[in-house]
């Protein structure tokens, strides 16, 4: 069920998710941000290659995910790399505690985008890629870029 995302308000992807992980599934989630946060990420002050999703006690945490502080905040401004709350439902924040108690299986971001004004976060479980995998996807990936230089040059 993926859904097509307007690249006008896409804020940020996490492109090495691609490439560290298989992507088995995907999860669309909120975000509760304090308004110098918003401000930000509409400035597209926001770093997530390094974040994760963690469940604790019933709730889906954001981890690890750097927005940068409001220049004009002042005393409002909040910590940049402080743990932020994800809105699910309680049958989605369960069958993601499942897949974080499952061996080999992570959490991650994959995108940040505004929907009607509002901050949401993509969020995709992944298997994690050995070298080889990474290798072979690398491999195919140049030659798929080659064949289009080609049919391009024919």
């Amino acid at each position: 069920m993926k859904k097509q995302q307007n690249t006008d308000n896409l804020i940020a992807q996490n492109r090495k998710a691609n490439h560290n992980y298989f992507i088995e599934e995907t999860l669309e989630a909120g975000m509760v941000l304090t308004g110098t946060e918003i401000k930000s990420i509409r400035n597209r002050r926001v770093n997530i290659k390094d974040g994760y999703v963690r469940v604790r006690r019933g709730e889906a945490w954001l981890e690890n995910v750097h927005i940068s502080e409001y220049k004009e905040g002042n005393q409002f401004n909040q910590e940049p790399t402080r743990n932020r709350k994800l809105l699910l439902h309680k049958k989605q924040i369960a069958h993601l505690l499942g897949i974080q108690q499952e061996k080999g299986l992570t959490i991650v971001p994959l995108k940040i985008y505004l929907k009607r004004g509002v901050a949401k976060v993509l969020i995709g479980v992944g298997r994690g890629k050995k070298n080889y995998d990474k290798r072979e996807t690398i491999r195919r990936r140049d030659q798929e870029r080659d064949m289009q230089r080609l049919l391009k040059v024919r």
